[in-house]
């Protein structure tokens, strides 16, 4: 009986002794295997760190606007009588673009002219009646003012006549007629723009911190969505000397020229103007850097392999970095990153310090400093 009980007890005791080391031998490799998965390689590209000059420059946003413009409309109110442009037209300061009719006012210009002639020669005959001593000095200065303000009724009635005829107050393209011949008008109502836009003002804001490091005379280079391919390059002529209290910008103007007058006032335009010589700076794709609310970092490459010859083993090593002006695809690094290092710059979101990495190529991210919108 007791031979029979320990032999019971010996093979339940390696029963629970196999499933033990049985347990023991699943939970090793599983926690083998995990920590195998935890440290399998990921997949990266990755570029060099190389240097560039660029040149410091400040960007802005600008509207053009014409040298001179005007809406064109006349001080009094009357019928159209004649018509002598057409919409689109260039004219000439002085051109005559548009008359009311004025046969009313004519008529009463020969009426005041018929009253001054009449008191100019009743003026002259006082004058000699006065020199015999026929008449008073009281009577001559009564028909003098007689006659000074029957010029002046004249002189008033040919301004009247005068404001019956548009004229091209400067050299310029006329926009949209919107009046016909017969139509009337009351005062102030717009017959049509005109415009001079060769040379064409670029007015845009800067911040107060830069005031120091713009001057009139500096180049700029505007660009113009109507134009991908176009840069347009003038000058600044004015500076405003007063800061806007509600945003802290100062108003700048620049002068481009137009000769083609494919430049309309009212279009926007992007706008940049160098500032200070130019700085030789570390250059990474923008999508080298992570940006997040602890700083920017970026994950550079460590070939841990020992000797000549070994095989390379690559890990990824976090570093913090100070990022400065972004130009194109790229951004410059001022702190962080030295010339020759290997920097990630795809597939960050699946490393941290220490981790393996493969690197492949094949799909490269942009890094051109100047891209441009390719249609397929």
């Amino acid at each position: 009986m007791i031979k029979r009980m320990l032999i019971m007890l010996i093979l339940v005791g390696a029963v629970l002794g196999g499933l033990f080391g049985f347990k023991t031998f699943v939970n090793g490799k599983i926690k083998e295997a995990m920590a195998g998965m935890a440290n399998m390689p990921q997949t990266v590209s990755t570029t060099r760190a190389e240097t560039s000059e660029w040149q410091p420059k400040i960007d802005a946003v600008g509207t053009l606007r014409a040298v001179r413009g005007a809406e064109l409309s006349f001080e009094v109110s009357g019928v159209v009588d004649t018509i002598s442009f057409q919409s689109g037209d260039e004219v000439k300061a002085g051109q005559v673009l548009l008359t009311l009719r004025k046969q009313d006012e004519e008529a009463r210009l020969e009426s005041l002219e018929a009253t001054a002639s009449l008191a100019q020669i009743t003026y002259d005959r006082d004058m000699k009646q006065l020199k015999a001593q026929a008449i008073s000095q009281a009577t001559v200065d009564n028909d003098a003012a007689n006659l000074r303000n029957a010029r002046a009724q004249v002189a008033v009635q040919q301004a009247v006549l005068d404001k019956k005829t548009l004229r091209a107050p400067f050299d310029g393209k006329l926009g949209l007629r919107q009046v016909d011949l017969g139509q009337y008008l009351a005062a102030g109502t717009m017959i049509a723009t005109l415009q001079s836009v060769d040379p064409i003002y670029v007015d845009f804001l800067l911040p107060q911190q830069v005031v120091s490091q713009i001057n009139v005379g500096e180049t700029v280079r505007a660009r113009i969505d109507a134009f991908p391919d176009r840069t347009f390059e003038g000058k600044i002529t004015a500076i405003n000397p007063k800061i806007e209290t509600s945003s802290r910008n100062v108003q700048v103007r620049a002068t481009l020229a137009n000769p083609d007058q494919k430049l309309i006032p009212g279009m926007f335009a992007t706008v940049e103007l160098d500032t200070g010589a130019p700085q030789r700076l570390v250059t990474l794709p923008q999508t080298a850097v992570t940006y997040n609310p602890y700083g920017s970092l970026v994950y550079l490459v460590d070939d841990k392999a020992k000797g000549a010859g070994a095989k390379p083993e690559l890990t990824a090593r976090q570093v913090f970095v100070t990022t400065g002006a972004t130009r194109g695809d790229q951004v410059a690094i001022l702190k962080g990153v030295a010339e020759g290092d290997t920097v990630v710059t795809s597939g960050q979101i699946k490393l941290r310090n220490g981790i393996p990495v493969v690197v492949n190529n094949n799909a490269l991210p942009t890094n051109d400093a100047a891209p441009k919108i390719v249609d397929k």
